[in-house]
């Protein structure tokens, strides 16, 4: 994995030299914007608007806009020699428990590696104590022009650390709940509680994006100038009046869906992970192979059917031989002794 951010872990006066990467990826199917008429790219170039002229990617650099309108260059090595400890380094500044952190803090995951042969061992030592005092680090570093908050933890046998928000970021839920009186009935939590038993837990592997999936579709459809799939009908249902009733239904449908055999899955036809455009071969059956395929299909039915039929005659003929060779026993004079 190609890092992004080259520095060191400050743990006390420990210093271990280390690599960032990302540790997630985005599988979303992104688009470009078209000229309607023909397809057309549409791009945007970047101009000095003082010269009204287009700049190359390699003229252009960072400003920073005063109140005035005045523009102040700010240059990368200003940033890489900013004032602060946390220029290069991820700097630890405390251990807590990790249910100190609130969700609604986390940002951006990465993978800390180690960088270098000498760092191995700091880099060990750091995620064995992790792992014995079942906490996590906090830490302060700089990216991206900004100083950040994050949090050290350990992922099978790496460090990961987990951009987190400050807490003047993250927003009060003021005005979000209902503002009316509500009462809730102990029959419905325990309904409720029925509906999450039912329900149970799932393995977030099995999990996948259904829309991703049905836009991949759509486009190996038109790919191949085949019509794209249709939308299935909504599900019909009406306004909810009775909540009991609600609830019961829900638990008696969930309880129904956990019983019934799961099926197999539908086949997807998936986009290459290349920026190449879907081949056309991935298109369904022609009509000739489709008919062919049925009447291959009839003609082993009818070899079936004229099996079956001919299997009774078999036995009835088998009967009456085995009838023939009794009668002849029967009739077969025994010799007498003198």
């Amino acid at each position: 994995m190609r890092s992004i951010w080259n520095g060191a872990i400050s743990f006390g006066l420990v210093s271990i030299p280390i690599k960032l990467v990302n540790a997630t990826e985005s599988h979303s199917i992104s688009f470009r914007q078209i000229h309607l008429e023909d397809n057309g790219r549409i791009r945007y170039r970047k101009v000095c608007e003082l010269e009204d002229r287009e700049v190359a990617q390699a003229d252009i650099g960072k400003g920073y806009e005063d109140a005035d309108g005045t523009i102040i260059p700010i240059t990368d090595e200003d940033l890489s020699h900013l004032p602060i400890p946390t220029a290069r380094t991820i700097e630890i500044v405390a251990f807590v428990p990790a249910d100190r952190i609130d969700p609604l803090q986390m940002d951006a995951a990465y993978y800390l590696a180690a960088s270098g042969v000498p760092a191995a061992k700091p880099y060990v030592l750091l995620r064995e104590a992790l792992k014995r005092s079942n906490k996590v680090a906090i830490a302060k570093y700089a990216l991206r022009g900004r100083e950040r908050l994050g949090m050290l933890r350990v992922v099978g046998d790496a460090i990961a650390m987990h951009g987190l928000l400050w807490p003047d970021e993250v927003r009060a839920p003021e005005g979000v709940a209902p503002d009316t009186d509500v009462t809730v009935r102990d029959k419905e939590l325990d309904l409720a509680d029925a509906l999450m038993d039912t329900l149970g837990e799932v393995d977030l592997d099995d999990l996948h994006d259904e829309y991703r999936e049905a836009l991949e579709e759509v486009i190996a459809a038109k790919a191949s100038g085949e019509a794209p799939p249709q939308a299935p009908a909504p599900a019909a249902g009406g306004k909810v009046l009775d909540l009991m009733a609600a609830l019961e239904s829900s638990v008696r449908a969930a309880r129904e869906s956990r019983e019934a055999p799961s099926g197999g899955e539908a086949e997807v036809r998936r986009l290459p992970r290349k920026t190449k455009a879907p081949s056309a071969t991935a298109s369904a059956p022609t009509a000739k192979e489709t008919a062919a395929s049925k009447k291959t299909a009839g003609a082993k039915k009818t070899t079936a059917k004229s099996a079956a039929k001919k299997t009774p005659a078999k036995q009835t003929t088998d009967k009456q031989t085995t009838a023939k060779q009794t009668t002849a026993k029967k009739t077969t004079p025994r010799k007498r002794s003198a």
